[in-house]
């Protein structure tokens, strides 16, 4: 179809000597024609409307016998109890089964893993959820794919008695991954999250990390595009940025090559000649309107795609509004559950495009924030796609979240299948996202901004300064938002340094005298913090780039090797002075003054274990 694309598998053509099998993408009409001996060529290529044709040419109506299941779930200790996939609709093997509709396809999407290799309790429950509804497909003859959105890995040893190093990002770690996503019957594809290429102690560099991921998985880039149905695509785009990170390790971060490789490659399947694109990563980008913790990927610079980079972070969202095409984009990341109102958003009046955005919760108890289960089933057709939920703790039973039917090339009719019995209205893990309506701006933010009393964790408040930086208040903080999108970048005053004191914008001394026209140029401002009759002031400044949110997390890399240092050093002086000493071990750094790998400490949001707090910068007298 002039998209690169292999006219056996829909991937990216790199094997274009393989013989003629039913694999991805190819439909069971297709492969039946292939069997009769026509040409992989031109079967491949003929639309699904000829290909109904032709079969029904060569004696084949719309009703073929079911075959054997794809694989044997009896063998896997899955639960099945509770699954509810349209029961009345079910394949089995002495019914004959209706072929699939024109252009249909399911998608099994599984948000974050962590896998390890001493739990996998949940994981064997949670694939024997998906085997009934991926193996029903297939017996139909729909085309069926597993997505993995990456974080395959534990982030901790797992042999702690032994070893020190983390299981997220090794070669053990990537290959107990691979056999498991192989397990599913169907194939599957996998991007890089945060923790998968945290192989420290085993690879020295990035590359070798990715270059053992990308082997171990079968894939020749981190990127994929998979063609699942006519003239639809499945597109992922994974994080190469570990050990090199400039702030926290944890930010997901999409190279350049493969942000252009994306941009051209939706440019060259435009939804005018009816493509259709759905796009899996791990993070969600900037402007997609999901819901995000405050108090961890906020306040640790970790949020959205390419967070720290002011420029290229919005460059998806860009994509997203110019090229209607986009459909779908699914996220994980957040380990939440899709029991908010926010874990989908949709495109009515958000300037998101034609998109609709899904989060993607977590598979085990050990990763859900919220202690529920869930995972995704996407099922689509030429008309439309369906969204659901698999929850995991109800015996894999499947919800309806959300239809989307394809109005015309460029916008879709949306409707909800909300509200649900698990639906949850509770704030918890909301980040505030200001709106021009929501009646908490500040239209002319100068003096003092809280003077009829102190700001609490109950305040929310924005405002724009002069230089187009948007502040907010929220849950204590003061909040930085993205200017375009008006997404949440990060934290510019802790709790602890904005508890009980005044705010105000002031006019920045620089600004010289004007008169009349020249009045109008916009005045450098600076934001302050300051006690009622204190003669302590503290000016919040900017950072370099313009911005005004802290950057204080560091790379987990060089925190890590660090940590193990104090820990050796605290051994070697027991082992010097007797088991009985208990020493006082302090570390002194360049630039940066602690080891701490997040703003909040775990399991306590009272106060933050690193603050904005400012400090005397003078020299001592």
């Amino acid at each position: 179809d002039g998209a690169g694309l292999c006219i056996l598998c829909s991937r990216p053509a790199q094997h274009t000597n393989s013989p003629p099998r039913l694999c991805a993408g190819m439909t069971a009409l297709q492969f039946l024609l292939l069997a009769q001996g026509a040409s992989a060529l031109h079967v491949l290529r003929l639309p699904t409307a000829h290909l109904r044709s032709a079969a029904a040419a060569m004696g084949e109506i719309h009703r073929v016998p079911a075959p054997a299941p794809v694989s044997d779930s009896a063998s896997l200790a899955g639960d099945m109890t509770g699954v509810t996939y349209y029961e009345d609709k079910l394949c089995v093997e002495e019914e004959e089964c209706e072929l699939p509709e024109e252009g249909e396809f399911t998608v099994a999407i599984l948000g974050d893993l962590h896998l390890d290799p001493r739990k996998m309790e949940d994981y064997e429950t949670g694939r024997g959820h998906f085997l009934p509804i991926i193996e029903d497909a297939q017996r139909r003859g729909v085309a069926t794919a597993l997505v993995s959105l990456g974080d395959l890995g534990e982030s901790k040893s797992v042999d702690p008695e032994n070893t020190q190093e983390l299981f997220a990002g090794t070669t053990a770690c990537h290959e107990l991954a691979a056999g498991y996503l192989s397990s599913f019957g169907c194939p599957y594809e996998v991007i890089g999250g945060n923790h998968d290429l945290e192989g420290i102690d085993e690879f020295s560099t990035d590359e070798a990390n990715l270059e053992a991921f990308c082997r171990i998985h079968h894939k020749p880039t981190m990127q994929f595009c998979r063609q699942i149905a006519d003239r639809t695509l499945l597109v992922g785009l994974g994080s190469t940025v570990f050990r090199t990170a400039k702030y926290t390790s944890h930010e997901v971060t999409v190279d350049d090559e493969q942000l252009a490789w994306f941009e051209r490659l939706v440019s060259e399947h435009p939804s005018e000649e009816g493509w259709k694109v759905f796009v899996f990563t791990h993070a969600p980008p900037i402007g997609s309107g999901l819901r995000v913790l405050q108090e961890n990927h906020v306040v640790n610079g970790c949020c959205w795609l390419n967070h720290n980079d002011a420029q290229s972070s919005k460059n998806f969202i860009e994509i997203v509004r110019n090229n209607p095409s986009i459909k779908a984009w699914f996220s994980g990341h957040f380990h939440l559950s899709h029991d908010y109102e926010d874990s989908i958003t949709f495109p009515g009046g958000s300037n998101r495009g034609s998109c609709v955005f899904a989060q993607v919760g977590c598979m085990t108890t050990r990763s859900t924030r919220d202690g529920k289960r869930h995972s995704r089933i996407v099922k689509g057709t030429k008309d439309g796609f369906e969204i659901c939920t698999i929850n995991h703790k109800k015996g894999g039973e499947l919800r309806l979240d959300a239809t989307v039917t394809y109005d015309d090339a460029s916008h879709e009719s949306i409707v909800m299948a909300h509200p649900h019995e698990d639906y949850d209205h509770d704030l918890w893990f909301q980040a505030y996202t200001p709106a021009q309506e929501d009646g908490c701006y500040i239209s002319s933010p100068a003096g003092v901004l809280n003077a009829d009393g102190t700001w609490d964790e109950k305040t929310v408040c924005w405002w724009h300064m002069s230089d187009g930086a948007v502040l907010g208040v929220h849950d204590g903080m003061i909040i930085e938002y993205d200017a375009s999108t008006l997404a949440p970048l990060g934290m510019v005053v802790s709790k602890d340094e904005l508890a009980g004191r005044k705010v105000a914008v002031i006019d920045a001394a620089l600004n010289p005298p004007c008169d009349g026209a020249e009045c109008d140029v916009p005045k450098e401002q600076a934001l302050v913090l300051y006690d009622d009759g204190d003669e302590g002031v503290t000016v919040v400044q900017p950072n370099e780039d313009g911005s005004y949110w802290r950057k204080i997390v560091r790379n987990k890399m060089h925190r890590m090797r660090e940590q193990r240092r104090v820990k050796a050093a605290a051994k070697w002086f027991k082992d010097k002075y007797g088991d009985d000493k208990d020493p006082e071990v302090l570390s002194s750094w360049g630039p940066y003054t602690s080891t701490v790998g997040q703003v909040y400490r775990k399991n306590d949001l009272a106060l933050p274990a690193i603050s904005t707090r400012a400090l005397d910068s003078s020299i001592p007298k």
